[in-house]
């Protein structure tokens, strides 16, 4: 069963969630993907979001770029922890899409990642989910020994 739900507005994100799966994958995290725009498909969004957490989803990661809308909308329409991974798209490199992430209202909060960080917005998932998941700690803490050890 998928602990992890990954959103991104476009099937253009896709390397960013590439980044994502593959340390989850490493972690031997599930995870699902769905493609779906806050601004394209917004009832869909808010049936994602409010259905996540009764199948099971622990941690959603929402990726976008320019606006980056998706990440505040999955946080609207639920309590889960929401990772937002701003995308570089557009002619501000992706500070726009930072920015949107990163100045959630009081209430709403968005954990944001660096621009095209995917591989940071995985392992923090992995840090959520190592509270309750002893396996996800233990690969957790050996990854973080191995950055030393280099």
């Amino acid at each position: 069963m998928a602990l992890v739900g990954i959103v991104s507005g476009s099937a253009s994100d896709k390397p960013i969630v590439d980044k994502i799966t593959s340390v989850l994958d490493e972690m031997g995290i599930a995870w699902e993907y769905s493609v779906l725009s806050a601004h394209r498909t917004p009832n869909k969004v808010a049936r994602y979001s409010k259905e996540a957490q009764g199948r099971g989803l622990a941690v959603l990661i929402g990726v976008a770029g320019l606006s980056a809308a998706l990440p505040g909308c999955l946080a609207a329409h639920s309590t889960l922890p929401v990772i937002g991974v701003p995308c570089d798209g557009g002619y501000l490199g992706g500070a726009d899409a930072l920015y949107s992430v990163a100045q959630m209202p009081p209430g709403i909060p968005v954990a944001a990642v660096g621009i095209n960080n995917g591989k940071n917005a995985a392992y923090l998932a992995a840090s959520i989910l190592s509270i309750s998941q002893a396996e996800v700690r233990e690969k957790l803490q050996a990854y973080r020994k191995s950055l030393g050890d280099e």
